[in-house]
């Protein structure tokens, strides 16, 4: 960061120490001034983390207020940390901090929950000032991003939705699924799928209850009924 903040400013707001921030960069010297700089603004640096699994395993333990976030993370994109922590969190305010102004990143972190997205060129006031509006709940954006953004919500607001088809789609069973299912029509036990397919009981049983899940079906005996149905028994 590139700037410094007085931390004896008498209009720095008294409220900042009880903001909780976790700084995710996969950037030591990066990460630590970012730290360094919004601890020494008043707010409370929780943790840091520099890798995708890292910081999801981090945030759960912590609960931030703001999570400010690179998108280039090894391990997990920061889009999918973000997405992870927003669905288990959303109470849980996100502020891309990036090297990267493409127009398809910044959508791509807005629509995987990102509450507003700054540019690493930004001083460290600037950044404040972010993380500040960001714990508000305002959406913070780096100049002639905003309008991007903005663009795109009218755009998804005016595009007519897709026609409802008269039946419903089929819904979509991997492979693995698909072969287990056929087994379980056969009459196999769990034990004996697993044996077939060289794979653990817990394995059968976990993709049993995914396509339960899918097909929206109670137990084995439908499930059954609706492989039987489709031929699969004679596959």
């Amino acid at each position: 960061m590139s700037e410094r903040t007085d931390v004896n400013d008498p209009n720095r707001p008294n409220e900042l120490h009880e903001i909780r921030v976790m700084v995710v960069d996969d950037h030591p010297m990066w990460r630590d001034a970012v730290a360094r700089d919004l601890a020494a603004a008043g707010f409370d640096v929780v943790a840091t983390a520099g890798d995708g699994p890292e910081a999801v395993r981090r945030a759960h333990a912590v609960t931030p207020d703001v999570l400010v976030l690179d998108l280039n993370l090894p391990g997990m994109p920061g889009v999918q940390v973000c997405k992870e922590l927003v669905g288990a969190n959303p109470a849980l305010r996100v502020l891309v901090l990036s090297a990267s102004g493409e127009h398809a990143d910044v959508l791509e972190a807005v629509k995987s929950g990102a509450t507003g997205y700054l540019l690493k060129s930004a001083g460290a006031q600037e950044l404040i000032d972010a993380v500040r509006r960001t714990a508000a709940g305002d959406p913070v954006f780096t100049p002639g991003l905003a309008g991007l953004v903005l663009g795109e919500y009218r755009r998804l607001a005016t595009d007519p939705l897709p026609a409802a088809s008269d039946e419903p789609k089929a819904p979509q069973l991997t492979d693995r699924e698909t072969e287990v299912l056929r087994l379980v029509a056969k009459g196999l036990s769990y034990k004996q799928i697993a044996e077939r397919l060289v794979i653990s009981h817990r394995t059968v049983q976990n993709h049993v209850q995914n396509t339960l899940g899918k097909l929206q079906l109670h137990n084995r005996v439908e499930l059954v009924r609706y492989a039987i149905e489709r031929g699969l028994d004679d596959a």
